[in-house]
């Protein structure tokens, strides 16, 4: 089976910068040669920097990327969504128009004879209280129920600051050592317990594969800065680059 997760792309809405123009073409390169390439294409959160199903709209400058997401399970590519901590409010469309499955908090399957275990990773990191806070009020109905009143327009502007000032945060070394460490606490627990072979993240924007015991971690890093994603082909997994010429085998 030939399967790809991709996280951490931050396709946003606004204008942007050059940089934010040049990622987005990036990624709409990238998904237009996956045609037929993969039999399930996971998308590990954070694909969106933010998404809301209104009941009569949709964000139309997600459109070039709904697009190309269309085209991928038009190839009969199966597509699963994992929800990040900036695109998690979905209601119907991507499930009932594109035919994307949506899972909202991790994905399990089994291939080529290994246990694979895919989740976003937002909910495993450790000295991160104030986010762990902050994931829990935002996903209270209430505060659901209240950002589908306001006027698409001004709803957007609110999440775009939210959103640009999450991006922006840059976590020092000591804290994003500690973040991964509590990612990989949690992949060694699910291999140790045999629940998975292979493991695989995003969350901390930090491309790794790192052997544990008889499985793998993987983290697929992103698509601000380093442009990287997993591949596991019949089994075997590996970390690459597009648009790159880095690349690590196993």
């Amino acid at each position: 089976m030939r399967i790809c997760v991709i996280s951490d792309l931050h396709y946003n809405y606004t204008s942007g910068n050059p940089k934010d123009r040049q990622n987005k073409a990036l990624i709409l390169d990238f998904l237009g040669q996956i045609r037929g390439k993969y039999d399930c294409l996971i998308l590990a959160g954070d694909i969106f920097d933010l998404w809301y199903d209104w009941h009569y709209c949709i964000v139309k400058q997600y459109f070039p990327i709904l697009v190309k997401l269309f085209e991928v399970r038009q190839s009969g590519c199966r597509i699963i969504h994992i929800s990040g901590n900036h695109d998690f409010w979905f209601e119907d469309f991507l499930s009932e128009y594109l035919d994307i499955e949506l899972m909202p908090e991790f994905f399990e399957l089994q291939a080529d004879g290994k246990k694979i275990y895919v989740c976003h990773g937002d909910t495993h990191t450790v000295n991160d209280m104030r986010y762990q806070f902050f994931r829990r009020l935002i996903r209270i109905p209430l505060v659901k129920k209240f950002f589908a009143v306001l006027h698409p327009d001004l709803a957007l502007s609110i999440g775009n600051l939210m959103s640009r000032s999450s991006r922006a945060r840059i976590a020092p070394d000591p804290l994003l050592k500690k973040k991964t460490a509590g990612l990989i606490d949690f992949a060694t627990k699910l291999i140790l317990q045999n629940r998975a072979d292979i493991v695989v993240m995003g969350h901390t924007h930090n491309p790794q594969l790192l052997p544990i015991h008889d499985g793998f971690f993987a983290n697929s890093g992103d698509w601000i800065n380093h442009y990287s994603y997993v591949e596991i082909i019949d089994g075997d997994i590996r970390l690459e680059y597009f648009n790159n010429n880095k690349g690590e085998t196993v």
